[in-house]
């Protein structure tokens, strides 16, 4: 049967933007050539952690949402949105595999009028020079001529059940001004505002600003709060009072580390057709370069502590709060947990964990013990670290039972804790 819209990629972005156009009466097919998200949604349970309840994903399949592993029914649809993972490679360069897969698998079903969508956070020029050629060489037709072509780079934050895609601006960027029209009028039926951005490079940037923003801003209170710790500063005061200011300041805080879908880009370098004639963002290097040394400062702050009690990380019990990248969701994209427990296994400490939402975690393959009772098991650890701060942890009460507790996100009472 055809359908009204095909989202393709069912994942962190495709699931909640099938879920939002089921809710507005679209008629919505789900495309993954993965085989696990078409078995997971057939049996009503979300393929991505957190993502969706069982209830929302029951709700989908009885308003029409059809998953599906069949290329053909891609060229059934009047709308197709690709939101395809773009994770960074070994190199840190955007890796543009799977949002190629799909292109092509689209491209030899394009019918003509059909509007091509792409959410999937990409550097700029991608949408024109990499994927426009994929669809125009494998279907026949002209992007702008034949069918539609813009970008809306996905703007949803995991786990906020306050903001979602119907109280966040879409900002939209087309090919022509035809395709900004073609694609405003389908985000028009799901979203209360939509921005029309002057072309595909401008949409694609602002995702690139945005997440770059992110990180940036992260990097200045990690180092920051690094240079407070070596002064004897309290750091999480400082932010505290600087929030009070109503204007020119926007409160970020410290972390372990820096996880989340949205990787920071330097488009003076896309993986795709060599440098642009634009410098590189030296500022997002060095935001990096910081962020990516968080986890081995906590190490380093976790040794320290034992060593100060009297104990070394080898052989010691150490207990980590809280895996996931951000609080009260199950996504672990990029959380800096994992390295924190490979660095600590490395230097011979004995590490258990606990989370509300991950039933199971693995590092190196390997399953690392679940506390079945918090506050026993941070009585029992030498050292206790709550690397996120889940609305379910009673935060005083774990200070009072946990023999020495690092926290790393500033959520404990002052004094409580030794704090980041």
């Amino acid at each position: 049967m055809p359908a009204d819209l095909a989202v393709i990629g069912l994942g962190h972005l495709g699931l909640p933007l099938a879920q939002a156009a089921v809710t507005a009466g679209i008629d919505t097919v789900g495309y993954d050539p993965d085989p696990r998200p078409y078995a997971e949604l057939r049996a009503g349970r979300s393929p991505v952690e957190g993502a969706l309840t069982a209830s929302e994903v029951r709700r989908m399949l009885s308003g029409g949402f059809r998953p599906t592993t069949d290329a053909a029914e891609l060229g059934r649809v009047r709308t197709a949105v690709i939101c395809s993972p773009t994770p960074l490679g070994p190199d840190r360069a955007v890796d543009l595999t799977a949002l190629g897969d799909a292109a092509r698998a689209l491209a030899s079903r394009l019918r003509p009028h059909t509007t091509v969508l792409l959410e999937s956070a990409v550097p700029p020029g991608t949408t024109e020079t990499f994927l426009r050629p994929l669809l125009e060489e494998g279907s026949g037709l002209v992007a702008g001529r034949d069918f539609h072509l813009a970008c809306s780079p996905g703007r949803l934050d995991p786990g906020n059940r306050t903001r979602t895609l119907a109280n966040t601006p879409k900002v939209i960027g087309g090919l022509t001004p035809a395709c900004t029209e073609s694609a405003a009028a389908f985000y028009g039926r799901l979203t209360d505002k939509v921005v029309r951005a002057r072309g595909p490079r401008e949409a694609e940037m602002t995702k690139v600003l945005e997440t770059n923003f992110r990180h940036v801003n992260i990097a200045l209170v990690n180092e920051m709060a690094v240079l407070c710790h070596d002064l004897g500063v309290d750091f999480w005061d400082v932010i505290r009072c600087a929030e009070t200011k109503p204007f020119g300041f926007q409160p970020f805080r410290p972390g372990p580390g820096v996880g989340g879908h949205g990787v920071p880009v330097d488009p003076g370098s896309p993986p795709h057709g060599g440098r642009t004639s634009g410098s590189p963002l030296r500022m997002v290097s060095l935001a990096q370069e910081i962020n990516d040394r968080m986890p081995r400062y906590v190490i380093q702050r976790c040794a320290t502590l034992l060593n100060e009690h009297g104990k070394s990380v080898r052989g010691a019990r150490v207990l980590l709060l809280g895996v996931t990248y951000k609080p009260d969701t199950a996504d672990q994209e990029a959380a800096p947990a994992r390295e924190i427990a490979t660095r600590l296994m490395d230097m011979g400490a004995q590490i258990g964990y606990h989370d509300p939402h991950v039933l199971d975690w693995r590092v190196r393959e390997r399953p690392v013990p679940r506390a079945d009772s918090l506050y026993e098991a941070a009585a029992a650890a030498d050292l206790t670290v709550l690397l996120q701060q889940h609305r379910t942890y009673d935060l005083q009460g774990l200070a009072v039972k946990a023999q020495l507790l690092l926290d790393t996100r500033g959520a404990t009472p002052a004094g409580a804790a030794h704090r980041l």
